[in-house]
């Protein structure tokens, strides 16, 4: 019998002063049973990151579609602004997700994250609508401290760097910019 995705739901509070956002999501996230929390905190993170006024931007089906990524941007004709992934992606994909969205946006993670980028920075140097960034180990695993199946997040990034706090306590994330668009 297969395993189901397990439900969470989160009340996120941004303040962004590096993009001038200020809004609240109340979010419902499918966590895949392979996924870690770890993984599911990350994607939350960047859904703060990219959230907006027009509230467009959208959780996929994730891991169980290999055509979508974590979370997109759709515009009203149903053609993709914005695609971001989580981890560490095979180079094939992102190449394909700059054909298909305005612009793409990686948050690489893991204690493997500088040797993927190593490995695949001069193969995606013709991705013009290619942006890369980079969280530090102690940081992500100290967001996934955080995850409960219902949590309110608060979520204040200044300077490229996020506070994240939660009932359970809270982390502090740099988030390292290793390539941005051209």
């Amino acid at each position: 019998m297969a395993l189901r995705s397990t439900v969470y739901k989160a009340d996120i509070h941004v303040a962004d002063n590096d993009r001038a956002y200020y809004g609240s999501h109340a979010v419902t996230v499918a966590r895949h049973p392979s996924e870690t929390d770890e993984r599911l905190m990350v994607r939350l993170l960047a859904f703060s990151l990219h959230a907006d006024e027009e509230d467009r931007l959208a959780f996929t089906r994730g891991l169980s579609e290999v055509d979508e990524p974590d979370l997109w941007r759709l515009d009203l004709t149903g053609a993709v602004k914005l695609w971001v992934e989580t981890g560490l992606p095979d180079e094939r994909r992102l190449l394909k997700a700059c054909g298909r969205a305005d612009q793409v946006v990686v948050y690489a993670y893991g204690r493997n994250a500088d040797g993927w980028w190593a490995g695949v920075k001069n193969k995606l140097s013709r991705a013009r609508n290619l942006t890369v960034y980079g969280l530090p180990v102690q940081a992500t695993q100290d967001l996934a401290a955080l995850a409960a199946r219902s949590m309110s997040l608060n979520v204040n990034v200044q300077d490229g760097t996020a506070w994240v706090t939660a009932d359970s306590g809270e982390a502090s994330v740099e988030v390292l910019l290793w390539r941005e668009a051209e």
